[in-house]
Formats: structure tokens, sequence, C-alpha cells
């Protein structure tokens, strides 16, 4: 495994480990308080920050007050997702209620009823393109791209092969309704952080 800084995010590439040593290599190199993912092959690994965090916090809060306090929600958990390499780590993803995990721990993609992502500057690339392509594929009914550095919601549905068939976008301050996307629940933005100059 190498592993290279660039633009302040740790990314490691490998031909010859599996996904778990991967993992594994990584998690005992970084301390709490790094996210770590894997997307096709390459490793991510990047730092936790206010902004971020604060708008996860305010989004699982609405979600557990919509589906009460008993809703399995997973945040920053790893889920292997189908392809080659891709252990994701989505900021928030609602499971189903009868959803349970395997004698590894961990859940499937087919027990996730929504994602979650908070764009970071440095990965926002995959956030919108390959990891995009991997929920659509593994048939993740809905997700949903929160980006402070557009100050805009972005919210998918009807996955159909490697992408969405609808789209809902949102500023930040209005409500995003998820309504015409098949869930009855909408989200306040209002109090989303957008400073556009907070650096990450």
């Amino acid at each position: 495994m190498t592993v290279e800084l660039i633009d302040g995010t740790e990314m490691a590439e490998s031909d010859e480990l599996s996904l778990d040593e991967m993992f594994d290599g990584l998690e005992r190199a970084f301390p709490e308080g790094f996210k770590v993912e894997i997307v096709e092959g390459a490793a991510y690994v990047t730092p936790q920050r206010y902004t971020h965090w604060e708008i996860i916090r305010r989004t699982c809060r609405q979600l557990e007050n919509h589906y009460g306090e008993d809703v399995k929600i997973l945040s920053d958990v790893r889920v292997d997702f189908p392809g080659d390499l891709n252990g994701l780590c989505p900021d928030l993803a609602k499971l189903a209620d009868a959803a349970e995990p395997d004698d590894g721990g961990r859940f499937a993609p087919r027990d996730i009823e929504l994602i979650v992502e908070v764009i970071s500057r440095k990965t926002a690339q995959n956030d919108y393109g390959p990891k995009k392509a991997l929920y659509a594929q593994a048939g993740v009914p809905l997700y949903i791209i929160v980006d402070p550095y557009s100050a805009k919601c972005h919210a998918f549905s009807g996955p159909e092969g490697n992408a969405y068939e609808n789209e809902i976008t949102v500023k930040f301050g209005d409500p995003l309704d998820l309504t015409p996307l098949g869930l009855d629940l909408t989200l306040s933005t209002e109090k989303f952080p957008h400073d556009l100059t907070l650096k990450r």
C-alpha cells in the first residue's frame, strides 16, 4: 500500500490488499477524528470539521424527530458496496427497522433506506461521482448531498443502473421537501452553516 499527502487528504492505493487489510492498516495509522473510506480501491482519510459535524448533527436530530429515538442510523460506519474495493462510510445512513448486522458486525447496502453525505472540499468529487453511482447501483432509494460550499442540498431518488432518475435542489435556508421523492419528510436547512470562507 502506498500513501501520500495530496492537498491535505491522505490517499492510498493498492492492487494487492483486500478491503479488510486496507482498512486495518489505515485505521492503525490514523487517530480517531479522521474519516477513512475506500472508493474504487483508493483510500481517502479526511479530518472531521466543525461545519461538517454541525450539519450532520442537525440532520440526524431531524431524522430522530421524524422516525423516533429508536431509529437505526449509522454515522461514519463502514458499509461494503458492490464492485472492486468499495468500503464506504456515509455521514448518515438510515437503516430499515428490520436491518441486522451480519456475523462481522456490518450492515448490507440493501438495509439502507436513506444516505446523507456532507461535502468535504477535497473529496467532493467522490460524493457527486463514484459514490453517487455506487449508491444508485446498490438500490439506495434516497441520496442527499449537503454542500456547504455551494450552500445547496441535492436530493436524488429513483435509482436506475448507476444513476438516479429524480433530483430536487434547494438553497440553504429553504426547506428540503422530500415528498416528491417518495418520503413524507421535510428537512429544515435554515441553520446549516454555510460560511463559504471556511476552509476544510
